[in-house]
Parts: C-alpha cells; sequence; structure tokens
C-alpha cells in the first residue's frame, strides 16, 4: 500500500508567509522609530546646549569656559576672560583648556547635568563639544568664525535629516555645517565639506553656530 505524502497546503503557506511579512513590517518600523528617536535627540542636544549657553551669559554677563570670574565657586578654574572659546572641541585630557572648562561652568551653573570638564556624549556615542570657529591659525573651522558647537559620529541619515530640521539640509552652506568623519575622533576641516552622500556606511561631524 502506497503511503500519502503530507505537507503543507497553500492555505498554510499563505499564513506563514503573512506571519513573515507582519514580523518583517514590525521589525522594519521599530528600526525607523529608533532613527527618529536618535534624530529628535541630537536636534535636542544642539537646541539644549545652546539655551544653556544664554542662560549662562545672561546671569554671569560672561562666555563659560572663558568666564574669568568662575573663581566664584569652590575649585572652579576661571578662563582669561577675552571672549572666546580657546582650545579644540575634542580635547579630552587637557582641563586648563577653555574648550574643556566650559562644561564645568555651565555644571557648576546647573545649566546641564553632570560634574567635571568632560564633554558628553549624543545618542550615537559620539562627542558634544565646543570652540571657537576662528582657530589659533586664524582659520574660520567648518566655515564659521564664531563659536560653534560639534556632535560627532553621525550617521548619513541621521546627519542629513538633522541639518534638514534645523536648516536647509545642506552640508556646506547655512547656520549648520558637516564633514565627513574620519576614524576616532578628528579635528574640524578649515573648509567646507562636500554635499552629503547618502551611502549607509558615511559617518559625519555635524557643526551648528551658536
Amino acid at each position: 500500500m502506497r503511503k500519502q505524502q503530507q505537507g503543507f497546503t497553500l492555505v498554510e503557506i499563505a499564513i506563514v508567509l503573512v506571519i513573515i511579512g507582519l514580523l518583517l513590517g514590525g521589525i522594519l518600523k521599530g528600526q525607523e522609530m529608533i532613527t527618529q528617536a536618535k534624530i529628535k535627540n541630537v536636534v535636542a542636544d544642539f537646541s539644549g546646549i545652546s539655551a544653556a549657553y544664554y542662560g549662562y551669559q545672561d546671569r554671569y554677563r560672561a562666555i563659560p569656559g572663558d568666564d574669568a570670574a568662575a573663581t566664584r565657586w569652590t575649585g572652579a578654574v576661571g578662563g582669561n576672560g577675552n571672549g572666546t572659546v580657546e582650545g579644540k572641541y575634542n580635547y579630552t585630557t587637557d582641563d586648563t583648556v577653555e574648550s574643556r572648562k566650559w562644561w564645568d561652568h555651565l555644571r557648576r551653573a546647573g545649566f546641564v547635568g553632570g560634574a567635571g570638564y568632560q564633554q558628553p556624549v549624543n545618542a550615537l556615542v559620539g562627542m558634544i563639544g565646543v570652540e571657537t570657529g576662528d582657530g589659533a591659525g586664524g582659520t574660520a573651522l567648518g566655515g564659521f568664525a564664531s563659536l560653534i558647537m560639534c556632535s560627532t559620529n553621525l550617521p548619513d541619515k541621521i546627519a542629513i535629516a538633522v541639518d534638514s530640521q534645523m536648516d536647509d539640509g545642506l552640508s556646506h552652506t547655512g547656520g549648520v555645517r558637516a564633514q565627513l568623519q574620519t576614524p576616532g575622533t578628528p579635528d574640524i576641516a578649515a573648509a567646507a565639506t562636500s554635499p552629503y552622500q547618502e551611502t549607509g556606511t558615511n559617518i559625519y561631524i555635524l557643526c551648528r553656530q551658536i
């Protein structure tokens, strides 16, 4: 007697395919929601730190980091009061530079969370830092000659979205500018970068004039 072969019916296969489709759709939707949340966090960083800066200026009539009277707080080290934030945004060890004192002054004043000189990180675990665009060599870093805030380690999709929400969506013009990030935590180039290229692998530094 020949055994009857058993297998999946077309209905069962269709049900399985529908379930797989729903699962994939849910995963993709979840990934998009995570990406959107990161975009909002990066935008909030730029807005929040700018607000903290202006709040500090309004209260103390000085620039955080550069504030010569920061010794109002026990243990704090004042800046030189020359109206600029000296030092690169990505210094990590030298607490004597004003770009790191910036964070200590803002934290002591209660405008940002945490304690000490260390730069905060963004939602992509990239460094957030500040420096005066007119660097030691007199070059307008990133195309800016004034105080700028930079956020690193931003994937191309997120960098483009943040620029589009806050500015013109162009990497080399406007109040938000970008450059391709090299491995590590790089310095800011003097020249404006080339237009955004969304490859899925490009990582950008975004800088905004404060």
